[in-house]
């Protein structure tokens, strides 16, 4: 399990562009026939990939979580940004298409997963409690038709754990679509002073970039960012992208509360 320390927005000045993606941007979530995982110190997120091959991968334990098995003490909610795959969580296995969602509550003791093609994004968060495993297959969830296409920002966001979707301790998670034509996410951008917030990119092309900004609305910088590479926006940075042709993003939270309009805007006119 890599370790990512939390960052002070006093910071960001002085890092050079290797400095900033060493920090928030997570490049090898993927890799043939392995699970990683990345801690970071911002609310305690674990950001995880899993990309099966032949054999069935199993959730690691990191010794970093000092637990009994992974989700002792988390929770976690899966996306499967690649082709039909499969988790099987104590037994009960469930078949995830493309854009399918996974909760898993804590106190889940085996969890593996399968799928020739299939890739499995993890994001995870301490609990207190236990929520029932739920799968949510694509549109199941509740879908806003945001944006315009006249401003290059018409996008389908699909709120699926959420307080009032699939129940969790304090994860909140779905996935955008942007319609084609439309590059920008998130603009008006904002921030989330009581949360952490997690992008993965993925349904990029492989020569295609999404240029994303972070930092502080009057401090801002910007991470070039490929196809299935994650983003950790602490409480305190905008996070907000454009992009050389259409794309999709998962985006989770955790932190202090579950409200999704939870958001401090920023204008345009204010960013820096």
């Amino acid at each position: 399990m890599e370790q990512r320390y939390a960052t002070n927005p006093t910071e960001i000045p002085g890092l050079t562009t290797q400095g900033l993606r060493e920090r928030f941007l997570v490049e090898d979530l993927f890799v043939p026939g392995e699970a990683r995982t990345v801690y970071t110190h911002h609310d305690r997120i674990v950001l995880g990939g899993v990309l099966p091959t032949g054999e069935p991968v199993a959730l690691p334990n990191p010794d970093e979580l000092r637990a009994e098995y992974f989700l002792q003490r988390r929770e976690v909610g899966i996306v499967n940004v690649g082709s039909t795959g499969s988790v099987t969580a104590d037994g009960e296995t469930y078949e995830l298409p493309h854009c399918a969602v996974l909760y898993i509550g804590s106190g889940t003791r085996d969890v593996s997963f399968a799928g020739d093609g299939a890739a499995f994004y993890l994001f995870s968060a301490p609990a207190h409690t236990s929520y029932p495993t739920v799968l949510t297959l694509p549109g199941e969830g509740n879908t806003l038709e945001l944006g315009d296409q006249v401003t290059s920002n018409r996008r389908s966001l699909e709120q699926v754990v959420h307080a009032n979707g699939v129940q969790s301790c304090q994860v909140v998670m779905g996935v955008t679509r942007l319609h084609d034509g439309s590059m920008w996410n998130t603009m008006p951008a904002h921030t989330h002073d009581r949360r952490t917030e997690c992008y993965l990119y993925f349904d990029l092309d492989a020569d295609a970039r999404v240029l994303h900004l972070c930092g502080e609305p009057t401090e801002t910088r910007h991470l070039v960012v490929a196809d299935r590479q994650a983003i950790i926006s602490p409480s305190w940075s905008v996070h907000s992208g454009v992009g050389t042709s259409s794309y999709a993003f998962v985006w989770a939270m955790a932190g202090e509360n579950q409200d999704f309009t939870d958001m401090d805007a920023v204008p345009p006119t204010d960013i820096r």
